[in-house]
């Protein structure tokens, strides 16, 4: 019998999650990617348009990322590319690794086919990076850029690579090995055998029973996802502790009046019939904390879907693991979870201060300046739990922290948030800072606000706009409400679609309120059951105008989904641009007027530019009180519509 080592001093030595061997060309970046909304799972492009992999494919590859990041979903895409052969030969992770891991055991476990998945060290990982581009070779936890020798394989060593069973270091209770040895059912096995591999994962020793479950893979990814589910329900899966279902991927009511895909759309309503056949509750919202079913302060759930996980654990207090899909129904079928991560008390600690200057003083901060400010505390540093201070003054509402947390979860493996005043276990800084030597603190201004503004803002500035996109994560009773104060009296413009996704139960109480029927009048469309993130063609027609929202996590996500650009800001922005054919302003008055003025010319490159907003009727205008004067062959006009701090029609002098 022959096997394989490597040769040369570019080899390294990591921890297989999932044993194999590979080869392939290696792609490389140092920056974490979100597998749902960041790679196509039909076709294996990275369409994350933010990431510098974008336009890459992963068929036959090597990938090396330090994590993932983002989306619970990503187990489902890379089920999808590894069932259809679109994906990589094998994945190099800098850190312990969750959700697409989760998605690999998945494929393994239950449809036999598997990558390696291997776990680098800090060092080993920044080497690797500098192989970006070449063949490397993985075998087991060897990986290497040099090429391999044959030579005699140790036989038992050979056994233990063909075995696919995982010896599990969890302590199982009696319940546990009923489960597992089929007392239970096949499915419930199966979801058992899951359970220990991903929580000798995440290194969890034990088991624990939740009180919930919120199932987030009833998303429709592929045939991968449905072919799972429909696994688990022949089997004689069955639920046993109360479960909701997130967003699905259609309508259920509505799919085929939209023109929808009769084969996409059939088996995406399949797929949650699947689930709901187990004995899930047909809840589809990507929103659950807004049901009468939310948990309580210290209840120990499990939950997908990552804005509700991280709203779970941060603003109800609830405790949760991010969760994978696919993992989440497990859960669900066993009422039992890995006991690790934010059920226990130590691991809700944050070892990232946030310290927030300047916002105190401005008078006229928007909706906008949460998702904002969500979104860069998720690029901060993504693998810790931060804790921002200095924004109890602000008093944000339950809507305000939603589109923090789901815009930081976006960019975040974090599983939750602390905000000193706001949330309820950060009554005090020192009450949720860890006692590790390792914690950071990191002081955000205005200017940090600008960069993410102008990065969510993909729409170039004199792009028209001829959708407005309301409800990612869903809209609550409370926010279409607000809608419908900010439409009255106006008038919206023909060649502008307004649609808001929501919930079945918010959406309930606004009919009950009657605040449907008014919002459907000024031209409003209402969507249930399913997201934005999971909204293609034709509901999204294709056009060359760009979207505007209101959801920090949709403007990152969206650009890559839909292949449109997209605008950012608040409700009202939203609304204002409805109503103005499609035009859109730039940037918010309480963001332009912090902007210090010098820094301002400085970015410009042209002295003494004063800039003075105006508003007439329905038109934004703006005066440029600055000279022709020749920069680099670019005039004032064309350095200020160059930056982005204006989008609107222009007088100059």
């Amino acid at each position: 019998m022959t096997g394989q080592i490597f040769s040369g001093g570019n080899s390294f030595f990591g921890t297989a999650y999932v044993k194999g061997r590979a080869s392939g060309t290696l792609v490389a970046s140092n920056l974490e990617l979100s597998f749902w909304g960041g790679v196509n799972p039909q076709t294996g492009e990275i369409i994350d348009r933010h990431h510098p992999l974008s336009g890459q494919y992963l068929e036959g590859t090597v990938l090396a990322i330090p994590g993932g990041r983002g989306s619970c979903s990503g187990s489902g895409v890379i089920l999808e590319l590894l069932m259809n052969g679109k994906g990589p030969n094998a994945i190099l992770f800098e850190r312990r690794e969750d959700i697409l891991t989760l998605g690999v055991v998945v494929a393994e476990e239950i449809f036999h086919r598997r990558i390696p998945v291997v776990t680098l060290n800090g060092e080993d990982f920044q080497q690797m990076l500098k192989l970006n581009g070449s063949h490397v070779h993985v075998n087991n936890g060897h990986v290497s850029g040099d090429a391999f020798i044959t030579i005699p394989e140790d036989p038992m060593e050979a056994e233990n690579n063909r075995c696919t069973s995982y010896r599990s270091l969890v302590e199982l209770s009696p319940l546990d090995r009923a489960f597992v040895d089929g007392s239970y059912g096949e499915a419930a096995s199966a979801a058992m055998r899951i359970i220990q591999r991903m929580a000798d994962i995440m290194g969890a020793r034990e088991l624990m029973s939740v009180s919930q479950v919120h199932v987030d893979g009833c998303i429709y990814t592929g045939p991968g996802s449905l072919a799972f589910a429909l696994k688990l329900r022949d089997w004689g899966g069955r639920v046993v502790v109360p479960t909701s279902l997130n967003s699905i991927s259609i309508d259920m009511k509505r799919w085929r009046a939209q023109g929808i895909d009769s084969t996409f759309g059939e088996n995406a309503a399949k797929l949650a019939s699947v689930y709901t056949d187990m004995g899930a509750r047909p809840t589809f919202t990507c929103a659950p904390y807004q049901l009468e079913s939310a948990p309580k302060f210290g209840d120990q759930v499990a939950w997908a879907e990552s804005n509700a996980v991280v709203y779970a654990n941060s603003v109800l207090g609830a405790r949760t693991m991010k969760y994978p899909d696919f993992l989440d129904i497990a859960i669900a079928l066993t009422g039992r979870a890995p006991k690790g991560g934010p059920h226990i008390e130590v691991n809700r600690r944050a070892s990232l201060i946030v310290r927030i200057s300047q916002f105190q003083q401005i008078k006229d901060i928007d909706d906008s300046f949460y998702p904002l400010l969500g979104y860069h505390t998720g690029t901060l540093d993504p693998t810790r739990i931060p804790v921002v201070l200095g924004i109890k003054a602000l008093n944000p509402s339950k809507d305000d922290l939603k589109a923090f947390g789901a815009a930081f979860a976006t960019v975040s493996s974090a599983p939750m948030f602390h905000i000193v005043g706001i949330t309820p276990e950060a009554v005090t800084l020192d009450a949720v800072i860890g006692n590790g030597p390792d914690v950071r603190s990191v002081d955000v201004n205005i200017k940090d606000l600008a960069w993410c503004w102008d990065k969510l803002n993909s729409a170039r500035n004199s792009e028209p706009v001829d959708l407005v996109s309301l409800g990612n994560p869903h809209f609550s009773f409370k926010e279409i409400e607000k809608l419908a104060k900010l439409c009255r009296g106006r008038f919206k413009k023909d060649n502008v679609t307004i649609v808001v996704t929501c919930g079945r139960s918010s959406y309930g109480l606004a009919c009950q309120a009657g605040v449907v029927e008014e919002l459907e009048r000024f031209g409003v469309s209402f969507l249930t059951d399913t997201c934005w993130c999971m909204i293609t063609e034709p509901t999204i027609p294709r056009s060359e105008n760009a979207i505007i929202t209101n959801s920090g996590k949709y403007a990152h996500y969206g650009p890559g989904l839909t292949g449109r650009r997209f605008y950012f800001g608040s409700l009202a922005r939203c609304v204002e641009a409805a109503c103005q054919d499609g035009w859109v302003q730039g940037r918010p008055q309480w963001l332009v007027r912090s902007t210090d003025s010098g820094q301002l010319e400085e970015e410009m490159g042209v002295k003494d530019l004063k800039l003075y907003l105006a508003h007439k009727a329905d038109i934004y205008g703006a005066l440029l009180d600055a000279a022709r004067r020749p920069e680099d062959g670019k005039t004032p006009v064309d350095l200020a519509l160059q930056t982005g701090y204006v989008n609107c029609q222009w007088v100059c002098q």
